[in-house]
């Protein structure tokens, strides 16, 4: 089998979360939910250089949050596949890191599914494997509907996929205020009980292709269930859903995941943009990025 000796590299995007809806809490304690997931086109930044040793080295803006290395998602995806695949050939990791840590953005579990696309490419390795699938779900929640970086419904504990989606053009940004904030914490302060369900309300029907009108009234007849208690734990939470909220072009604005990411939906780039430059003067030491959700 031929492998690939150069560099190989995949971008890692943002995965934002349109909806997420939590159904209850399983008697072993996950956390059932159903989730409309989309990806930015920017985000972090691996490449992988095919060899004996595996390994991992981390630099950019937001890397010296990410941790310890051995820890790190890339490299438990990659061991995970590597228990699954004799002979997997692994090598030197190097990711470049854009997105905010703890940020309710799938940054970690987005690196991860790059991670397995790279090692799937010097492998050759069909992306369809369920090798992968499997080393996916083993790794993370969010691993497995990162792996394809396509719009979809994800439901369950993150194991039940929806049919790839084609959202209408979807102009926005992301805002994060620096602030990390844990899922677990999150949760924990929703305080399910184990084996309950929340009965909040069921998930608006979403298909696509649709117009974009159709799609912005369903979407707004969804919601976010963390959001009220990821606001008890970072009450910025709130100041930026209002300074979204209150931009000239803003068509809608949710916390994503478990925050304290927050995103905005516009009516074209130049409202975006024009939010993006107001937001940033006043509020510098927060991350602001445009981008188109797909």
């Amino acid at each position: 089998m031929a492998l690939a000796s150069s560099v190989l590299i995949e971008r890692a995007p943002a995965k934002v979360n349109l909806t997420l809806h939590v159904v209850g809490r399983k008697e072993n304690g996950w956390h059932e939910l159903e989730s409309l997931v989309a990806f930015t086109a920017g985000g972090d930044v691996l490449s992988l250089t095919p060899g004996e040793m595996l390994g991992l080295t981390l630099e950019g803006p937001t890397a010296s949050l990410a941790g310890d290395n051995d820890q790190n998602l890339v490299l438990k995806a990659a061991r995970n596949l590597s228990s699954r695949v004799d002979g997997l050939r692994t090598g030197a990791f190097h990711l470049v890191k854009h997105l905010p840590v703890a940020a309710g953005v799938g940054g970690g579990s987005s690196d991860a599914a790059a991670a397995l696309r790279l090692l799937a490419r010097a492998n050759e390795i069909a992306f369809d494997d369920p090798r992968l699938q499997e080393a996916a779900r083993e790794t993370g929640a969010d691993v497995p509907v990162c792996l394809d970086r396509c719009a979809r419904m994800m439901e369950g504990v993150g194991e039940k996929l929806g049919e790839p989606l084609r959202l209408p053009p979807l102009v926005g940004l992301i805002v994060n205020p620096g602030q990390a904030l844990e899922t677990k914490a999150v949760f924990a302060t929703m305080n399910l009980a184990p084996g309950t369900k929340t009965h909040y309300g069921a998930h608006p029907a979403l298909s696509a292709p649709q117009d974009m009108a159709g799609f912005l009234a369903a979407l707004r007849k969804g919601r976010n269930d963390m959001e009220d208690a990821a606001c008890v734990l970072a009450p910025v939470i709130g100041s930026i859903l209002a300074v979204l909220s209150a931009a000239r072009g803003c068509q809608l604005a949710r916390m994503s995941g478990s925050g304290a990411t927050c995103y905005a939906l516009f009516t074209d780039c130049r409202a975006a943009l024009k939010a993006r430059q107001a937001i940033l003067k006043a509020h510098p030491e927060w991350w602001v990025k445009a981008c188109v959700f797909r």
